[in-house]
C-alpha cells in the first residue's frame, strides 16, 4: 500500500509541476509579445520592403524601370525588382500625366492600380475597368506593355 499510495503522490506531483510549468511558460510567451508589439505600434518610421512586380518577370520590370528612367522619372536599380523607388517613380509618372495615382508613398494600391489602368488603357493595352483591382487582365496588359517597349 505504502509503494501505490507513493505513485499516487509522485504522479500528482509531476501533473501539478507541468501544469505549473505551461502556465509559467505560457505567460512568460505572452509577456514577450507584448512589448514587441508595443515597440512595433510606436515605431516613429515604417519602411515599405515589399516587391511587387504585378506579374512581370524580371525582365519585364526591368523593362519598366528603363520605359520610367526614360520618362524621366528615376526608379532607382534597374534590377527587375519592382519595389518602394520603382513604384515611387511610376507614381510620379502616373501622376504628372494626369492618370491620378494618389500620394506618392512607394506603395501600390487602389489608386496606383487604377492609374496604371487608365494609363494601359490609353496607351492601347486593355486593362479593362478601372476599378484598382490587379486582376488577370490588368497583369497582362502590364506584362503586354512591357513586353513591346515604351
Amino acid at each position: 500500500m505504502r509503494s501505490s499510495l507513493a505513485r499516487v503522490f509522485v504522479g500528482a506531483a509531476a501533473v501539478v509541476g507541468i501544469a505549473a510549468g505551461s502556465l509559467a511558460g505560457a505567460s512568460a510567451s505572452l509577456a514577450a509579445t507584448q512589448p514587441a508589439a508595443q515597440a512595433a505600434v510606436s515605431s516613429p518610421r515604417i519602411s515599405i520592403l515589399a516587391v511587387n512586380n504585378l506579374g512581370l518577370d524580371t525582365a519585364h520590370a526591368k523593362n519598366w524601370q528603363s520605359c520610367l528612367n526614360a520618362f524621366g522619372y528615376n526608379p532607382g536599380s534597374f534590377d527587375g525588382s519592382l519595389g518602394p523607388n520603382s513604384w515611387s517613380a511610376a507614381q510620379r509618372f502616373l501622376n504628372a500625366n494626369g492618370y491620378n495615382a494618389g500620394a506618392v508613398d512607394g506603395s501600390v494600391g487602389p489608386n496606383t492600380i487604377a492609374a496604371l489602368q487608365r494609363f494601359l488603357n490609353a496607351v492601347g493595352f486593355n486593362a479593362g475597368t478601372v476599378d484598382g483591382i490587379a486582376g488577370p487582365q490588368t497583369k497582362g496588359a502590364f506584362w503586354n506593355y512591357n513586353n513591346t517597349g515604351c
